[in-house]
């Protein structure tokens, strides 16, 4: 091992530089490549168990909860969000650093910076809990982790979209600008099938009718694909 002298400029070079678009593609790629692991065993190993509901009504796809509920689907499930959400406290810290730059002037946009902050760090939480409390262990707290979920990423993008909305207006930057209308794409998309899910959610719990398979398909686009990175 080379000894560094304490206090060199060699001590405080970075070891390791990563592109952010490119932590920011792993980060995304992790749940949705660990997701389709999950469904794909589901599928193919533990297919009554995962399509089975109950009011006993034929599924043809498993519902997200229940592809992650099993062995060894939720271990691949588990691991994929513990490495995906250790990047996103980062980003999270990172977005209030810059926002904290770009509004060191403006109170109103410093408080709406550390809202949105505290709004990423319980979206992650929830997705954590959710994660690694399954709905067969305890349904109560792993429902609790998924609206806390979804209800923070709602509220958290759209934090971001108003914080990005004032960075716009007076930026002359075609990469802010352009990273503005994606964010708000984004959270068009992902709010329109949320209520997409939630609708076939209620109706499968109210008339037992076959839309949880449905239900699984608009669920997708409530997964943790989408930080405001």
């Amino acid at each position: 091992m080379q000894q560094v002298p304490y206090g060199s400029v060699g001590r405080d070079k970075p070891l390791i530089r990563v592109p952010f678009t490119r932590l920011a593609v792993i980060t995304v790629c992790l749940p949705l490549l660990g997701l389709v692991a999950c469904i794909v065993l589901a599928l193919l190993y533990h297919y009554n168990d995962a399509t089975n509901t109950h009011c006993r009504v034929p599924n043809y796809l498993p519902s997200i909860s229940a592809a992650i509920s099993l062995t060894p689907e939720r271990y691949i499930w588990r691991f994929s969000i513990g490495l995906h959400s250790a990047p996103r406290f980062l980003v999270a810290a990172a977005y209030l650093s810059f926002y904290r730059r770009r509004f060191s002037r403006r109170l109103t946009e410093q408080l709406l910076s550390v809202l949105t902050f505290l709004l990423a760090l319980s979206e992650n939480v929830g997705l954590l809990l959710l994660t690694y409390v399954s709905s067969n262990e305890t349904y109560s707290v792993h429902k609790s982790g998924f609206i806390l979920f979804i209800g923070s990423s709602i509220f958290h993008m759209m934090c971001t979209c108003k914080l990005w909305s004032l960075i716009a207006k007076y930026s002359l930057s075609a990469e802010e600008m352009m990273s503005y209308r994606q964010k708000l794409r984004l959270f068009l998309f992902n709010g329109f099938f949320c209520l997409v899910a939630g609708y076939f959610y209620k109706r499968h719990n109210a008339d037992c009718e076959f839309t949880h398979s449905l239900l699984c398909v608009s669920i997708w686009w409530c997964c943790p694909t989408w930080p405001s990175t």
